[in-house]
């Protein structure tokens, strides 16, 4: 699993604020409109809010709201926040190292793989991601 639901579901968050700059949107309406579990989607706020990537405001009317540009929040980084690095290939065995990791042609294509994937990554922005699939050609 390249993605985790934290992931996905901050991805979501972000693309509905970004939707709605200029207002401070409330935790229950991304609740009810993202259709994403309250109490983990707050969890999942406070953490965007500590890296500096929303704004918090407490009390009545308050919410979040970007504090960083569409464009200039990148998926690795919100897979770094929520998943840590960024690896497809695990070299564990039963929570240890593997033994045969020096010598392992598996392990070497898919850190080849992994290189690739996120180079492709780094260019994806909540800008991008925000974007209406059948403006940009996608199905």
């Amino acid at each position: 699993m390249i993605l985790t639901k934290s992931t996905d579901y901050a991805v979501r968050a972000l693309c509905y604020l970004s939707r709605n700059s200029g207002r401070i949107v409330s935790v229950k309406e991304l609740h009810e409109k993202l259709d994403v579990p309250y109490p983990f989607l707050r969890k999942l706020l406070q953490v965007l809010n500590k890296k500096k990537i929303v704004n918090s405001y407490k009390g009545s009317g308050g919410g979040f709201e970007l504090n960083k540009a569409a464009g200039e929040i990148f998926l690795p980084e919100l897979i770094e926040i929520f998943q840590g690095p960024f690896k497809i290939n695990h070299c564990t065995l039963k929570g240890r190292s593997c033994p045969n990791m020096a010598y392992c042609v598996l392990r070497t294509r898919m850190d080849e793989v992994e290189a690739q994937v996120y180079k492709m990554m780094e260019d994806i922005s909540i800008k991008e991601l925000c974007k209406d699939p059948r403006k940009r050609g996608g199905v």
